[in-house]
């Protein structure tokens, strides 16, 4: 792509040495530096000899001189009724395209390495790295019920009528309409009941998490995670220091183990859930077990973070109720609008007891004051308006039938004994195992050479505990696409297996591969 040139309007050049004379030479060479240094790139107009006078104080004929000596010398060049330019004849020469590095001297050793969090948060960036919008992608807005064309619309009123355009400092719990809607759609889609007070606004689940993390956790308080478990919770715990205190509690055909988490830590003060749809693997909390979190929770005077993933997206009978329902007072309830809507929204919520809200809003406050605002008055009308909820209702039927197209084709590619699908009826994505002895990781790594968007299931589990398997997000795209994808997919599973068979065989005395006779 060609580069847009910059219009200068006073280049970053240096002081000038007065004392030193020849004002229009420490100019030019000013100049040249930065030139060559890449500041100032091929095409790009300089400012006019007057303004460049005026911010550095000098005569305008000095200037001129240094700005005619630079033309003369083929760096700079300057047409009738137009600004002067750098010489576009430089680009691509080593003059135009050379890049400061930092010199090490004797007396200075080169850095070899990053600092451990530095290092630790880089990790981070490489596992959060966003899939590219191909099947089987989680999270991609399918483009027959986004809602682009109404959210348009209300954009354009909410600009009109005032409330979403900037202004100063805003409330850190989020705009007062947004906050408004919210309560009522809580109340009649999970019966949780608060009032605005106790709703905060954030940039979606992976910030209120954050926040819960900081709020809730002593230095040594000890935290249940779901073993597996959304890679966010346990990354955020382990770069807040907390590692040590991050308890991995066994999930089974249930949901999370709560007698298991009470052998392994019965005084862990904060216990992160997703107990609508357990992620990543699927399946709700059974009633027994909420009962058991709960009184586990009240006994120990600890709360439960319940990340509500996905409970919009059930289709077979009616979803779970909240924990928050509830207990209220020991629940600390998570949700976002990222997954519904559109994933660059950026916007969820937090509902806290009353006496954590203020607690929850100064954690707000250190982070990023408060969110912005403008999406959060055009949400807020779409709320009122009834489209979520006409939304909801829209894409659930879409993604039913993308969820059972998918398990179809994956059924009809695959043998069970190298590949299946994870049982569970909600949510925007599959889990699909693999056998014992591929290496998820590898698979997902020929899968996008293959031009197939997976993710890892082995990262999700503590370590030790790691079973291979991917996850496949079918929200965003056509029956079509989907079973072209899962075609590629099991060409690629199929070509690990045998991969993995020959490297296997090889590794054998040669008396006992197949066909040998050992003579």
């Amino acid at each position: 792509m060609a580069r847009t040139p910059l219009v200068l309007d006073v280049p970053a050049l240096g002081a000038l040495e007065r004392g030193a004379g020849n004002l229009s030479g420490q100019l030019a060479q000013l100049l040249r530096e930065a030139i060559h240094r890449g500041e100032i790139r091929p095409g790009d107009a300089l400012p006019s000899t007057r303004l460049l006078a005026a911010s550095l104080q000098v005569a305008r004929g000095t200037v001129v001189e240094a700005y005619e000596q630079l033309i003369a010398e083929g760096f700079l060049e300057s047409r009738r009724g137009a600004a002067t330019r750098v010489a576009e004849a430089l680009s691509g020469t080593a003059t135009a395209t050379r890049v400061c590095k930092p010199q090490t001297t004797g007396g200075q050793a080169s850095r070899t390495s990053l600092p451990e969090p530095a290092a630790r948060f880089a990790q981070v960036a490489r596992e959060f790295s966003p899939l590219p919008p191909m099947p089987f992608a989680i999270s991609v807005p399918i483009g027959l019920t986004a809602p682009a064309d109404i959210w348009r619309r209300l954009g354009n009123r909410v600009r009109a009528k005032g409330p979403g355009a900037p202004a100063g400092y805003d409330d850190p719990k989020g705009a007062l309409p947004l906050r408004e809607a919210i309560v009522a759609y809580a109340r009649k889609s999970r019966s949780v009941h608060c009032d605005v007070g106790q709703v905060i606004i954030t940039s979606g689940t992976q910030q209120g998490l954050y926040l819960a993390s900081q709020v809730l956790l002593g230095a040594k308080d000890q935290a249940w995670v779901e073993d597996p478990a959304y890679r966010g919770i346990t990354a955020t715990l382990e770069n807040n220091g907390r590692d040590s205190v991050m308890i991995r509690v066994p999930v089974d055909d249930e949901g999370i183990d709560v007698d298991a988490g009470i052998r392994q830590a019965p005084h862990a003060k904060v216990a992160f859930v997703t107990p609508s749809h357990q992620y990543p693997l699927g399946m709700p909390l059974s009633t027994a077990r909420r009962s058991a979190l709960l009184a586990w929770a009240r006994t120990n005077d600890a709360w439960v973070v319940e990340d509500d993933y996905d409970s919009e997206f059930r289709y077979e009978g009616y979803p779970f109720p909240s924990l928050h329902s509830s207990e209220p007072d020991r629940v600390v309830y998570l949700g976002t609008f990222s997954k519904i809507l559109f994933p660059s929204l950026r916007l969820g919520y937090v509902i806290v007891p009353h006496d954590l809200a203020d607690a929850f809003c100064g954690a707000r406050v250190l982070m990023d004051r408060h969110p912005p605002n403008a999406d959060q008055h055009v949400l807020a009308a779409f709320m009122a308006d009834g489209h979520l909820e006409r939304h909801i209702r829209r894409v659930r039927n879409v993604y039913a039938n993308h969820r059972s197209q998918l398990i179809a084709a994956i059924g009809s590619l695959l043998p069970s004994e190298v590949a299946w699908v994870q049982p569970g009826d909600q949510g925007m994505h599959l889990v699909l195992w693999l056998k014992e002895s591929l290496d998820d990781r590898e698979v997902v790594a020929m899968a996008a050479r293959a031009g197939v968007a997976v993710r890892a299931m082995s990262p999700m589990f503590s370590p030790g505990n790691g079973r291979p398997g991917l996850v496949l997000g079918f929200g965003g795209f056509s029956n079509e696409q989907m079973k072209e994808a899962a075609e590629r997919l099991a060409a690629v599973i199929t070509d690990a297996v045998k991969s993995g068979a020959r490297r296997r065989d090889a590794g054998k005395p040669a008396s006992t591969r197949k066909g040998r006779t050992g003579q």
